[in-house]
């Protein structure tokens, strides 16, 4: 492998990973799957199901992707999602709108006077056991780590599978008209972001929700072209397979 494609994260993510729109109900299937393995079965966030499958009331409203093993037999690593408004109740709460109904910070932004058919939670991250093998990563649907971004010796390290999830999400919301995306997570997610060039703003106080969450929000077109230098290729490649694999619009 030549220096340059070493340390292209682009290259990198492609030799290990691709990531898919689920646009089939068969992929949708797949990741409930992983969601019940990750959520019920593993961190007990949620009751098990009969068919092994965790939905809820959103994903009927929510756009979805899935990221696999890029080689034979393409083993599904992880899956996220991005909840919308139903665009016949747009008024109709996010998930973090209810939980977060006392802390956001109004004065910064209400969510209630945005217009509501570009807006989109991001939710339900969860990568596979197989792939959460760090020390204290065994409890949490998904880990990052400072060292996760050292790309300089003789292994650089880069955390594809979170931040590959992530990127997807932000191409879904862009293919779809998506300005503004919400997110509930920990509060040093905004630290592990910037080492990306993307901004994440605090919008409200800290709740309790499976551990210390705080409200946060991004601008997606802020977010694409404020991408540091070495994160682009990786953009690329996730922006072409969504938009590859997602259907027609």
């Amino acid at each position: 492998m030549s220096l340059f494609d070493r340390f292209n994260l682009g290259v990198g993510f492609s030799k290990y990973f691709q990531i898919e729109a689920a646009a089939t109900d068969a992929v949708r299937d797949e990741i409930f799957r992983v969601r019940h393995e990750v959520y019920c079965e593993e961190l007990k966030f949620e009751p098990e199901r009969p068919d092994r499958r965790e939905t809820d009331a959103y994903d009927s409203n929510s756009l979805h992707c899935l990221l696999r093993g890029s080689q034979p037999p393409h083993p599904s690593v992880g899956c996220i999602r991005l909840v919308m408004p139903p665009p016949s109740a747009l008024h109709e709460p996010l998930p973090f709108e209810n939980t977060c109904a006392h802390t956001i910070d109004r004065k910064l932004i209400d969510p209630m006077t945005l217009d509501r058919s570009r807006i989109a939670e991001v939710s339900r991250l969860a990568v596979r056991s197989t792939y959460r093998r760090r020390k204290g990563e065994q409890h949490v649907a998904v880990a990052l780590d400072d060292d996760d971004y050292e790309l300089a010796g003789r292994q650089p390290r880069f955390p594809y599978i979170p931040i590959g999830l992530y990127l997807g999400s932000v191409a879904l919301a862009a293919r779809n008209n998506i300005d503004t995306l919400f997110v509930l997570t920990e509060p040093r997610l905004a630290s592990h972001f910037s080492k990306l060039g993307v901004e994440i703003k605090q919008i409200g106080g800290p709740v309790e929700h499976r551990g210390t969450r705080v409200p946060s929000m991004m601008d997606v077109q802020g977010i694409i072209k404020g991408l540091r230098f070495m994160v682009k290729p990786i953009w690329r490649v996730i922006q072409a397979q969504i938009d590859a694999s997602a259907p027609p619009r």
